[in-house]
């Protein structure tokens, strides 16, 4: 019945997914996520071994034949697609286990500034996507191009536009369609839902997540980008939401030793995006 198992599943799989030692789905630990990681925990079902916590893929404390069709899913996602975890929350939000452009938990991935999506070298705000020059009356002025109103809107012209389109989305660009940029709502939900410990995965400091159903995200202390410079890593982390807040900022949520709660501010600053994803009925 084994090698039936193994043959049959070696015949649809033939994917790899390169990620770090211990990454979901990596159960052997070999670096990579494949049928040897499915083989892994057969072995573990049929010969009875202890629990071994690697195999437990989709985190139910239990490893059975959703664990290796939770590997399947994540072969044939590929690396572009985030693993989520549903934390309990009262709205159905899921959250993802990683950054953009991370490769674990543990991973800083990319930074972007608010409403680019792709990582850059220079985080200034006249090197900011959304920020445009223009003359009138022989003088130059400033503003921004969208995402805008009051008097900081390019050429006075105001859009009004208070959260990102898909297309501005890091998270939809790089993810795909479903993945979002939480809200400022998504992320209110979080601080005020989960419980939080300040702590270190892999001499990694971060803040490790508790939803109300016991299932947990890691938010590691990533600093942020200014200009060509990296500040504050180790000490705090600040994510992006999709939400604008005032003529000049966004929301962000913000982790560190002593606190978790979110704030606002300039958005051509280089922050890390943990995306969301809200289930389809």
């Amino acid at each position: 019945m084994k090698k039936t198992i193994i043959l049959t599943l070696s015949l649809l799989l033939t994917l790899t997914f390169n990620g770090y030692a211990q990454q979901t789905g990596d159960v052997n630990g070999d670096h990579e996520i494949n049928i040897a990681d499915i083989n892994a925990v057969i072995d573990i079902i049929l010969d009875g071994t202890d629990f071994i916590t690697a195999a437990d893929v989709n985190g139910d404390h239990e490893i059975n034949i959703a664990d290796i069709n939770a590997i399947i899913d994540i072969i044939l996602g590929g690396s572009e697609e985030g693993d989520w975890v549903d934390l309990g929350l009262p709205s159905g939000t899921l959250w993802a286990t990683r950054n953009i452009g991370a490769s674990s938990p543990e991973d800083y991935g990319d930074y972007f500034a608010w409403g680019e999506t792709e990582p850059k070298d220079f985080y200034d705000l006249y090197t900011y996507k959304w920020w445009e020059s223009w003359d009138e009356s022989g003088w130059t002025h400033w503003g921004y191009s969208k995402y805008c109103y009051s008097s900081q809107a390019y050429m006075g012209i105001p859009d009004d536009r208070t959260e990102l389109d898909p297309e501005d989305d890091a998270a939809t660009v790089n993810w795909g369609s479903g993945a979002r940029t939480p809200s400022s709502e998504q992320i209110q939900e979080l601080i005020n839902s989960c419980t939080r410990q300040w702590t270190q995965r892999n001499d990694v400091n971060g803040m490790l997540v508790t939803g109300p159903n016991g299932n947990t995200i890691f938010l590691p202390a990533t600093g942020i980008r200014y200009r060509e410079m990296f500040l504050g890593v180790g000490a705090s982390g600040r994510y992006w939401s999709r939400t604008v807040d005032g003529a000049m900022s966004s929301d962000y949520l913000f982790v560190s030793s002593s606190s978790m709660y979110w704030n606002c501010d300039e958005r051509w600053y280089g922050y890390p995006v943990r995306a969301v994803l809200v289930p389809q009925d």
